[in-house]
């Protein structure tokens, strides 16, 4: 009886020892669901996936709440010192790409937008879609919150770093931006392009100022002509990598890639 229960208790802490906690963003959260759901049916450990945002996710990191922080942002300087502070140094992994889509409600005429156009939008300098071809209707412009690494990128690299307009709705997750902006007219938001669906519509957008207008789509991220594509990103504390790594090598892997695919995001090339 007493072997066991010893042979029980190890094989407890076996299990124990292989489960993987991952939180963070909620653009990486359907891939990260997805890649979870095959690496535990490998048996080569367990690995749980919450969403949060990429913020939160880091900020779980630094704390040891989780063991891995999921992002679509790169860490900021005042994480890695705080990083730093707390004694733990990390490893950043890329797992795929993600296309960032405008979206729209598809009663909504407008068809395509420039860069100058969208960040007049979230800038709130351009208020009625008269102004950018469209119907006399009032734009209501929704965004992620401040937590999101999406939201960061989307000042960095589509609002040219201009601040978001007073006017503008903050939602707490991707999937509360989608239905918004199904349910409303005069809406528009962004998303990541895995959680495009039929109650909204993305636009075409230009950064030529209107030369050429490019739809999101996985052909046009892989062949690098759509122009709002960024990295996604794992983060781990070093001295966890041996019950990390299995992990990260599936996401990496030929059949971890496909999953990347098949999910709506851009392979690694």
């Amino acid at each position: 009886m007493k072997k066991i229960l010893i042979a029980l208790f190890a094989l407890t802490s076996v299990v124990n020892a292989q489960t993987v906690k991952l939180k963070g963003s909620d653009t990486v959260l359907p891939l990260a669901q997805k890649e979870a759901e095959q690496f535990n049916k490998s048996g080569k450990g367990k690995v749980s996936v919450t969403g949060g945002g990429s913020g939160v996710g880091i900020a779980s990191l630094i704390d040891g709440t989780t063991d891995i922080a999921s992002s679509s942002r790169k860490i900021k300087m005042d994480e890695k010192l705080k990083m730093q502070d707390a004694g733990k140094k990390y490893k950043e992994v890329i797992i795929s790409k993600d296309a960032l889509s405008i979206i729209v409600n598809p009663s909504n005429p407008v068809q395509q937008l420039t860069r100058e156009q969208i960040e007049g939008i979230f800038t709130g300098k351009i208020t009625n879609w008269k102004e950018v071809g469209g119907s006399d209707m009032k734009i209501v412009v929704y965004s992620r919150e401040t937590s999101s690494g999406t939201y960061e990128f989307f000042k960095e690299f589509v609002m040219n770093r201009k601040n978001y307009a007073t006017s503008v709705l903050n939602m707490p997750a991707t999937g509360a931006i989608v239905q918004s902006v199904g349910q409303t007219k005069g809406a528009i938001g962004y998303i990541g392009m895995a959680y495009d669906n039929a109650s909204v519509r993305q636009l075409k957008v230009s950064y030529d100022k209107g030369k050429t207008y490019i739809m999101p789509s996985l052909a046009n991220a892989k062949n690098k002509t759509y122009p709002i594509i960024r990295p996604l990103f794992l983060y781990y504390n070093m001295k966890d990598e041996a019950k990390i790594k299995p992990f990260i090598d599936y996401c990496l892997s030929a059949a971890g890639q496909q999953i990347v695919e098949k999910t709506g995001y851009v392979p690694l090339d």
